[in-house]
């Protein structure tokens, strides 16, 4: 596991999204780093403006999705999101669309 604190890690934005975007979880320093790919899910899902989408492309050492971040998402949203797993990347990720 990583020994970098979450508050080091590089943001995955920093501005909110008023269109459809990608967030980009599969960068070594999440490979290492399953809650940091969770958080900086949750903080793109909170920086996509409602009436948009925001694809959760995650690390694919980490598996499918379903194990580890569609609880996270029903957990913190409930039912005020929708999401649905698009495909697996061609290098090994995940990606998993999030209507907002």
């Amino acid at each position: 596991m990583a020994s970098v604190s979450h508050n080091d890690a590089e943001p995955i934005t920093d501005r909110l999204h008023d269109n459809s975007w990608s967030a980009n979880l599969e960068k070594p320093r999440h490979a290492d780093d399953r809650e940091l790919v969770i958080e900086q899910a949750l903080d793109a899902i909170e920086h996509t403006v409602p009436g948009n989408h925001v694809n959760l492309v995650t690390h694919g050492d980490h598996g499918h999705p379903r194990e580890y971040l569609f609880d996270a998402l029903a957990d913190e949203y409930g039912d005020e999101i929708e999401w649905s797993y698009v495909e697996q990347c061609g290098c090994g990720g995940h990606v998993t669309r999030v209507h907002v």
